[in-house]
């Protein structure tokens, strides 16, 4: 399952709704002084209502990614159906929210998921533009019509969903 940035279909939207969280001295995050942008990337594999979101963290100190953090809004029951699994490692890990294996991360990247965990998932409204964000996503994926929504199912496209691990990568080309 390739993962795109949302910018890249919206990029208008985009730049006017990404979340930017600033750390300011004294702080207690356990992050240096500065802005940390959550880019959100979803899943553009056609057929597939995965329903989360990957956030490419962006240090505007450093100016790279400093963790890839996933998340799932739904409850752990659809994760269980969607996999087809209701091993609880699996589950939390498609739940989430958890650093994403075989992504980039620095030394930062446990902070980073703490402050995602206490800050930006606390703030329903956000929560909510954020699934706003994956079903206008997932309808350009499809090529639906606005105000459709995406598969009741929520099955993925792929028919071995063992062997797919999401790296949180922009796609390329």
């Amino acid at each position: 399952m390739p993962y795109r940035l949302f910018h890249d279909l919206f990029p208008a939207v985009a730049a006017q709704e990404t979340r930017t969280l600033t750390i300011v001295p004294g702080a207690p995050t356990g992050l240096p002084v500065g802005a940390y942008a959550f880019l959100e990337m979803f899943c553009d594999e056609p057929g597939c209502d995965c329903r989360r979101v990957f956030f490419s963290v962006l240090s505007s100190v450093r100016q790279q990614v400093e963790a890839v953090v996933a998340w799932g809004w739904e409850n752990p029951e659809f994760y269980a159906a969607w996999m087809n699994d209701d091993d609880p490692q699996v589950v939390a890990s498609l739940k989430g929210p958890v650093l994403n294996l075989g992504s980039p991360a620095t030394a930062l990247a446990p902070a980073l998921l703490e402050l995602t965990r206490t800050v930006l998932l606390q703030d329903g409204h956000y929560v909510e533009r954020l699934k706003r964000h994956y079903l206008m996503f997932r309808q350009q994926v499809e090529g639906e019509r606005p105000g459709r929504r995406p598969p009741a199912h929520g099955k993925p496209h792929h028919r071995n969903r063992r062997a797919f691990h999401h790296t949180g990568r922009k796609r390329r080309g």
